[in-house]
């Protein structure tokens, strides 16, 4: 089956909650970042939850479950085990309607991946992730069924942090662009741009056709200021995006450099601004609009998300931007 885009990622479950500032000191949670922690850590956490919103997630997952509700054809690879949470991921994102072909893998080293995000009353997200099985996923796990037709590829930067990401990724892309089609990566993290600096610079000036990263990711990854870093981004790649919480979203494709203004909402969960704000842009990077309306529809399918708990869309985005004029 021919798809409209293709990501690869951490197969997650998403499991978010409420907790004040106390509550993340008590547990030696630091705040608005993501911390990796081990299975035990993981199951302490997960119990000192006090309301649970669960839900497939990952952050590409995201993104292409975004993506599929905007009406494009979209899969995602992953990789989970054959227990509860991973039949009910491989379940719930074939009920979203996005094509998930691996099947739940039976005997997996590891338990499903997961991720507890405790929410503050500011709509700060702090990440707590347990890999898990989808922290696995290596070339062996990228199919060439899906990619017979083209398409875009959106790639995890968080799956960059084992050497069977780095294998699935350049397999993909290949893949990918051997049928004609476009692969991109979103950088995901500082942490993940400073230990992989030297392989995220190289996949990006040979590999990429797009990458999307916040100004501590793109700085981190150059180790320059956030003029020189894109400035060095831009030689190396086709499309670059840059987005910088309130501030204005920036995007280069060759000699056009141009921002775009953010939506000012209220935040009651940040959890997922990113993942929809390249869900936004995607839609219409596919449908080959200008840059400045990418944008413009990135910036507000990232406001929509935030209005509310969860990383997904609540509304019809198509009808929002078809209401705007970006469609």
């Amino acid at each position: 089956m021919s798809h409209d885009v293709i990501g690869i990622g951490n197969a997650m479950v998403d499991v978010i909650s409420h907790a004040d500032d106390a509550f993340l000191d008590h547990m030696g949670i630091e705040k608005g970042i993501m911390q990796l922690v081990d299975r035990p850590r993981a199951e302490l956490l997960y119990a000192a939850m006090t309301d649970r919103t669960q839900t497939p997630g990952g952050s590409v997952a995201n993104t292409i479950a975004g993506l599929g509700r905007l009406g494009l054809s979209a899969a995602f690879v992953g990789k989970v085990r054959d227990d509860a949470l991973g039949q009910s991921y491989a379940d719930g994102m074939e009920a979203d309607g996005i094509s998930f072909p691996n099947a739940p893998v039976a005997g997996a080293e590891a338990p499903t991946s997961r991720c507890m995000i405790f929410v503050s009353p500011d709509g700060e997200r702090s990440m707590n992730t347990y890999l898990g099985a989808g922290a696995d996923l290596a070339a062996r796990d990228v199919p060439d069924a899906p990619f017979a037709g083209g398409g875009i590829l959106f790639l995890e930067g968080y799956l960059f942090d084992k050497d069977e990401g780095k294998t699935a990724f350049r397999r993909a892309a290949e893949l990918m662009h051997a049928a004609g089609g476009r692969a991109g990566i979103t950088l995901s993290d500082p942490f993940c741009t400073d230990r992989h600096r030297a392989d995220f610079q190289s996949l990006i000036a040979g590999e990429m056709d797009f990458v999307i990263g916040n100004e501590a990711e793109w700085t981190t990854l150059y180790e320059t200021d956030l003029d020189g870093a894109l400035d060095r981004a831009a030689r190396a790649c086709g499309t670059v995006v840059c987005t910088r919480s309130g501030d204005p979203v920036i995007l280069i494709s060759g000699a056009d450099r141009l921002e775009v203004a953010v939506e000012r909402v209220v935040p009651v969960d940040a959890t997922g601004a990113g993942d929809q704000f390249a869900a936004g842009f995607l839609f219409g990077y596919s449908k080959g609009l200008d840059l400045e309306t990418c944008g413009r529809m990135g910036v507000v399918a990232g406001a929509e998300v935030i209005g509310h708990v969860g990383p997904r869309p609540q509304v019809d985005m198509g009808a929002r931007f078809r209401s705007l004029g970006l469609v």
